[in-house]
């Protein structure tokens, strides 16, 4: 007889192939009408979370990075720390009841608030691809980065997601060193020639946000809508976030809502821009990791949320006019936070 041996990472290479056999079921063609998203979720804790979220039984669920916290340039350590999450059996029923996309934040990427510099971004990438099991012909395989768009349903139901890579381009923040009139880390970068995304991914975004869709859901691993507070978000680089704004008003892009992670609280921020219609984003964070101070926010609606949470958008395409709920739960899955609007409210 002979024995075929394993090592502990096939093993659960082969079981997250087994539970992503969802993904062939979810075509082009596939109605969307309940996307799940949540972020920040510690390999070494439980994560009932998703559990939850399972039970709600969403078409996609995206994680919206920190996904881990790998925090090391030892690629080995890297990879044991994905394989953590691959063993949980929370994580491998979420698989099975959905399709699973993904970006990343700094500490899977890598380093904590790391952007450009960070000299593993390759081989941290190469071993994101291979967990989440992007395909071989993947475009994400074919650039710099992990930036990528996916396109679901049909004409009058299009959910257009666009997953941004905040870090593999994005020049060093500006510290506040110890100036009282800036907040916590950082203050705004106001050097015009700074970047958050980089040249090549804002030339593919402008050709995504042309294309053709109904709703489109821009998934961004740090916050664009709320106020400025001194963490990483697009505050800190405002001429890119004005870039960002600016761009879905020259391409006439309707439908446009971002949801983001990262600050380890959830709430549901409402961005007021002139001569277009508003950007809500909704930020879901964490899975596992909560903070110990809620910062200030006039954009945001309702509460925040301090306890873990996960974030729900729910399409009714019935209507004359498909309409929208915005929701955040919490560990007892409770309503913490919702929105209602209907796609006129997200078109020029």
């Amino acid at each position: 007889m002979i024995k075929l041996l394993l090592t502990r990472t096939q093993i659960i290479l082969i079981l997250l192939l087994a539970a992503n056999s969802v993904m062939a079921q979810l075509t082009v063609d596939s109605s969307i009408s309940r996307i799940a998203f949540g972020s920040c979720s510690h390999e070494n804790k439980p994560q009932p979370i998703l559990d939850l979220v399972a039970g709600y039984n969403p078409d996609i669920f995206i994680y919206l990075g920190d996904n881990i916290y790998g925090d090391t340039r030892n690629m080995a350590k890297l990879q044991k720390k994905y394989d953590k999450l691959a063993a949980k059996p929370e994580f491998q029923e979420l698989n099975k009841v959905c399709t699973v996309l993904a970006t990343w934040d700094d500490h899977d990427y890598g380093e904590n608030d790391a952007g450009r510099h960070y000299p593993f971004k390759v081989e941290s990438k190469e071993i994101f691809l291979k967990f989440w099991n992007e395909p071989e012909d993947s475009d994400r395989r074919k650039h710099n980065g992990i930036y990528h768009s996916v396109m679901l349903g049909t004409e009058g139901k299009r959910v257009q997601i666009i997953l941004l890579d905040t870090r593999t381009f994005r020049d060093n923040l500006v510290k506040t060193k110890g100036e009282i009139i800036f907040m916590n880390d950082y203050q705004p970068n106001q050097h015009v020639d700074s970047t958050f995304l980089g040249r090549e991914q804002w030339e593919w975004l402008e050709e995504q946000l042309k294309a053709p869709a109904e709703l489109r859901i821009i998934a961004s691993s740090t916050q664009f809508s709320h106020e400025y507070n001194g963490w990483e978000s697009w505050t800190n680089v405002p001429h890119e976030q004005k870039r960002m704004t600016d761009l879905i008003k020259s391409t006439e892009a309707n439908g446009v809502l971002f949801i983001s992670g990262d600050v380890h609280w959830g709430e549901i921020s409402k961005l007021g821009v002139d001569g277009q219609y508003p950007i809500y984003d909704v930020t879901s964070s964490g899975i596992t990791q909560t903070w110990d101070k809620i910062e200030p926010n006039k954009n945001r609606i309702g509460e925040a949320i301090a306890q873990n949470n996960y974030g729900i958008i729910e399409i009714d395409w019935s209507m004359k006019i498909p309409e929208l709920d915005l929701k955040l739960f919490d560990l007892e899955n409770k309503l913490r936070s919702s929105v209602h609007l209907s796609l006129t409210d997200l078109s020029f």
